[in-house]
């Protein structure tokens, strides 16, 4: 195996030890063998390209071309030409899933499910990518310490998401590929010193001479680096809260089968929602409900405080259960229920992953790939699967308790408190302190979370404004209790963390208030019905609403107070204040306003759902079958070129190193001259002289006296090997093929350069050798026969 073979190799075993380190990242792990794959023939056209040899730019086109090849084989051979020609369509399909494949890696929680073809693109062409550089840097150009930083980049990546303890593993195994790319480079710097330094035979004495000592000694060198570099770290202090410490902890991962998802702060635009110009319509509800005012759909719940801002925790994730749904947790016999039927009808451009349902479910009709999240009974797409245009019918429970029956809820279990209690030690001590004063002489947690309704909704001096940005850092509840202005974020989320203060499980819930009766009967949710509101946990009830943010949505008859005077709005009025009120028609125009492309709510056929299809893709033989195909079609026509390309680059790249080579090199360029002519039409004449065929060319080439010159001079070279007892050694005729070259090419036509580059005429020795070789063969098979004599007297 040549040096630059090897070298080609090694950065390809380099490219996937590193890749490894993603392994943890998504579950199975297959997609492995795939990119190790299509990598290696991304390396073997890389390889192939040199050996030509192409020049250096050309190298790198013909692997990214043949890289891009394979990606839309793999992936969006659809919508390509023959299956394999990308196209408009094909570079859509592409954007659609890594635009998909960036959402579910901010939904699913490590490690990820495979069968997202948008994961499955970002793993396995990232590790082309760096694949692709790591070759160029290594192999093509010859610098393998620079190629450290697109491996140390992948590395990053995976090290920053990863979850595992296996680290130092990952770590050992890329820096162990990156130490044999090193050292495969040094290994072939040495060789071109000479044979001192080629592999020697062992001596009796058991020495080595040549590359062995070297190689041993960078192997020690590697060995004891990678010794420092995973022992240190365990004696120094551990070092929390860096660029990539929020990406690598998780709250709530929790165990058991059928993947994790951790869902994206569906926050980020409600404020925006809430401040269009125009109240578009996001849902039609039709429901046997006849509490229209409790009618509140949960999209997803918030239960992970930071200090900065709710977010939902990463939670495991199961087939939808078929039937009744599981009885929501903590809700006990003796609460009032009653079960109610909603059909639900999604606008044709609402594009939401999480299905809006009432809280809490106990049955699910819908269509499409959704998976059920069992702790907060949402469900997800899954798949690309979102709600646009979709209808679906679901069956709630309107849980109905008494304000007795809350206030004698018995402490929930400890592990719950624990976890729906947590507070991060950057929370300001005024959302504590707040919490005690509002509540001081409250008897119980239902009376203490009342009174914490109130002092928000009522008698604490707050106003609703959805002109207040959202905030940010540990100080956004502390400036919201002192400025008292806000809306249903600030309201829900400085609610729950008071409640949490107080050893009361609290979370937030997401979704949509009840919306507007229509005169058909059926109920128009907007834009505007956007909203948050804290749930408080009780045992024997569960997860209960309370409504804190004034003017917005309706108070629960559970926490209405008895007292005389009391401003809390009754759950059968509407809200109080009329610019915060959604229109009872909400917009149906047509028209995309700038706010509502901010708000992505422009119908946009590429973000439909993607189809589901079964299996993990093409078979393993359908990559390597294609991926060969596509290549003979774009070699074969090049195939005369390239023959070309290499025979030249053999006869004019040897350098003789004494007399016993001067001569089979001075023949090949002779060669290489007369070849060169006969591409620009000047056909070749074996039986004249070298000194006389060279007369001809330059005749027939017109030539100009530089040229000339060279001709000559490969020609009395020619002679001084044939004829001469000892042959003068001639220097710089490679220099002289080439002038002779661009003499010829400034000599003729446009059309006659193009054949000579594409279809030279010389290739017609293919041909030659190859019938010469059958005729050669054909007499060996031949004279291999045993010779068939006839007897004696035997006529024929």
């Amino acid at each position: 195996m040549s040096g630059r073979a090897r070298l080609a190799l090694c950065a390809w075993a380099a490219t996937l030890m590193t890749a490894c380190a993603m392994l943890p990242l998504v579950d199975p792990a297959t997609w492995i063998l795939q990119a190790a794959l299509l990598l290696a023939i991304q390396s073997a056209v890389g390889a192939a390209a040199r050996r030509v040899p192409l020049a250096r730019p050309l190298t790198i086109a013909a692997q990214a071309l043949v890289t891009l090849l394979l990606l839309t084989l793999v992936f969006a051979r659809q919508q390509a030409l023959a299956g394999l020609i990308p196209g408009p369509q094909a570079f859509q399909r592409f954007a659609d899933l890594l635009q998909q494949g960036g959402d579910d890696i901010a939904r699913y929680a490590i490690p990820a499910p495979l069968e997202s073809d948008g994961i499955r693109l970002m793993m396995v062409g990232g590790v082309l990518v760096i694949g692709l550089l790591v070759d160029t840097l290594a192999v093509t150009f010859r610098s393998a310490a620079p190629a450290g930083l697109p491996l140390l980049a992948l590395y990053s990546v995976a090290a920053g998401l990863s979850e595992g303890g296996g680290d130092w593993l990952w770590f050992l195994i890329a820096a162990a590929g990156y130490l044999m790319l090193l050292l495969a480079e040094g290994r072939d710097r040495l060789s071109q010193w000479g044979r001192v330094f080629g592999g020697a035979p062992r001596f009796p004495g058991g020495e080595q001479n040549g590359v062995v000592a070297p190689v041993r000694t960078g192997r020690r060198i590697g060995a004891f680096a990678l010794g420092i570099a995973l022992v240190v770290p365990l004696a120094l202090p551990a070092m929390n809260g860096g660029l990539l410490d929020s990406a690598r902890t998780g709250v709530g991962s929790g165990t058991g089968g059928g993947g994790t998802i951790s869902a994206v702060n569906p926050l980020v635009s409600l404020r925006d929602s809430l401040n269009v110009d125009e109240n578009r319509q996001v849902l039609t509800l039709e429901t046997d409900s006849d509490e229209i005012s409790d009618l509140y759909l949960r999209i997803v719940s918030l239960d992970d405080f930071d200090g900065t801002t709710w977010k939902p925790s990463k939670r495991h994730i199961t087939a939808v259960p078929k039937g009744t749904f599981p009885t929501p947790a903590g809700l006990g016999p003796g609460i009032k229920r009653a079960e109610t039927r909603t059909t639900i009808t999604a606008a044709d451009w609402y594009a939401q992953d999480w299905l809006p349902m009432p809280y809490p479910p106990s049955g699910v009709r819908v269509a499409g790939n959704w998976r059920y999240e069992p702790v907060g009974m949402t469900l997800v797409g899954d798949h690309g699967q979102n709600t646009r245009g979709l209808t679906y019918e679901v069956r709630s429970l309107n849980v109905q308790p008494t304000a007795d029956q809350l206030a004698a809820a018995p402490q929930p279990s400890t592990a719950l408190k624990r976890e729906y209690t947590k507070l991060p030690d950057s929370l300001p001590e005024v959302v504590s302190r707040t919490a005690r004063e509002v509540t001081t002489g409250a008897a119980n947690p239902y009376e203490q979370a009342v009174r914490l309704q109130e002092y928000f909704a009522i008698n604490g001096g707050f106003e609703y404004d959805t002109q207040v940005k959202v905030g940010s850092g540990s100080q956004a509840i502390a400036r919201f209790l002192e400025d008292k202005q806000g809306f249903c974020v600030h309201f829900s989320f400085a609610m729950a963390a008071m409640a949490r203060s107080l050893g009361i499980p609290a979370r937030v819930a997401v979704g949509f208030a009840p919306g507007s009766p229509q005169a058909d009967g059926s109920v128009s949710v907007g834009l505007r019905d956007a909203h948050a509101w804290p749930e408080v946990y009780f045992e024997g009830v569960g997860w209960t609403r309370f409504e804190p943010t004034p003017t917005r949505g309706s108070t629960p008859s559970y926490t209405v107070t008895e007292t005389p005077g009391s401003s809390v709005p009754d759950p059968a009025l509407p809200p109080r204040n009329p610019q915060a009120e959604p229109s009872a028609a909400p917009s149906t125009s047509e028209s995309c306003t700038a706010q509502d492309k901010k708000l992505d709510a422009c119908a946009d056929e590429s973000a439909a759902a993607v189809p589901v299809t079964g299996g993990d893709g093409p078979k393993w033989y359908v990559v390597p079958a294609w991926a060969l195909g596509g290549l003979a079609v774009l070699l074969i026509p090049l195939a005369p070129m390239l023959w070309r390309l290499r025979t030249r680059s053999v006869r004019l790249g040897a350098h003789g190193r004494g007399e016993a080579d001067a001569g089979p090199h001075t023949l090949a360029v002779w060669q290489e001259l007369t070849d060169t002519a006969w591409d620009f039409g000047i056909l070749p004449e074996e039986s004249q002289t070298p000194r006389r065929a060279a007369a001809r060319i330059v005749r027939l080439g017109q030539l100009d006296a530089t040229a000339a010159a060279a001709v000559h001079r490969v020609a009395d070279a020619v002679e001084q090997v044939l004829y001469a007892p000892r042959p003068r050694l001639a220097a710089g005729l490679t220099e002289d093929v080439h002038r002779v070259s661009a003499g010829l090419r400034g000599t003729v036509s446009r059309g006659t350069r193009l054949r000579a580059l594409f279809a030279p005429r010389s290739t017609v020795r293919v041909a030659w050798t190859v019938s010469a070789r059958w005729t050669a063969l054909k007499q060996r098979v031949a004279a291999a026969r045993p010779t068939l004599r006839k007897p004696s007297g035997q006529r024929g």
